[in-house]
This record gives structure tokens, sequence and C-alpha cells, in this order.
């Protein structure tokens, strides 16, 4: 499985953190922490925590197996933004009512895996796609019609 990282309860709705985070999946993690980094969004700062977290996951399970870690090799595979618990809340309204006030938070998830290193110099060879003659389709014939009387 691909390292992790989990946040729960961001104080922003999912609808507003799915913005920043859409532009950030499948992309290369030193460019998603440019463009967290450069984005005006408040999504962007509780986003870039969670990739940093799953980066830092990564880095700790290959040291656990000793092998080699390179983080320019690694890529946002999976980031998804879920709903949270609502928070609740009553503000006034006219004429002594109250009115719902929904604070709504989210489930930030990251997982980073490495990128896949093609061999530059060795070229894939595809079989030839053989040409058969297409098969014709059958006729459809229609129900014989009915004679006025």
């Amino acid at each position: 499985m691909a390292p992790r990282a989990i946040q729960y309860g961001v104080r922003q709705s999912a609808r507003k953190m799915r913005l920043v985070v859409d532009t950030i999946r499948g992309k290369d993690v030193n460019q998603a922490y440019a463009l967290l980094k450069f984005s005006k969004k408040y999504a962007a700062r509780q986003i870039e925590k969670v990739l940093r977290s799953a980066v830092s996951n990564a880095e700790q399970d290959a040291q656990k197996i000793n092998a080699v870690f390179d983080v320019d090799q690694l890529l946002v595979s999976y980031a998804v933004i879920n709903e949270g618990q609502t928070l609740k809340r009553f503000g006034s309204a006219a004429m002594g009512r109250a009115t719902p006030i929904h604070k709504r938070t989210s489930i930030v998830e990251i997982r980073v895996a490495p990128r896949e290193v093609r061999p530059v110099h060795s070229q894939v060879t595809r079989p030839e796609p053989v040409a058969e003659a297409p098969e014709a389709p059958a006729k459809r014939r229609r129900p014989p019609r009915k004679e006025k009387k």
C-alpha cells in the first residue's frame, strides 16, 4: 500500500478544498509543493501539510526496509477530499427567530507513490494488428404489414 496521510476535521468545506486538490492530483511532488505554495487559498496550506506528512511517511517506510529514497521520484497518486462532520450552530434572525448555521469540515487524504521509471533506449514491440474482414451485420426484417379492411 502506498504511503498516505489523512487529516480529519479541516475547518473548510469540501467543495472549496476540492478546487485546490484537483490541481495537484497526478503531479510530481515537487511540482505540487510549488502549486500549493503560491496558491492564495486557505485550503492550499492545509493540503500542503498533509502532502508533507505523506512524503515523510514514505521516507519512514523506505528507512524501515533500508531502501533508497528519492523525493524527486514521488508523485501524488491519490488525493481526495471527503466531507467531515458538520458543526451545527444557530444564529439570530429577525423577530426573535433563530436560523441554522452549518460549519462544514473536510477530511483530506493523500497518497504518494514512486514514479514508474521507463527505460529510455528500449522500445516496446507491439504485435501488428491483424486486419480481419468485418462481418456484415444481419439484415433486420420488418414484420409483414397488416392489410386494411
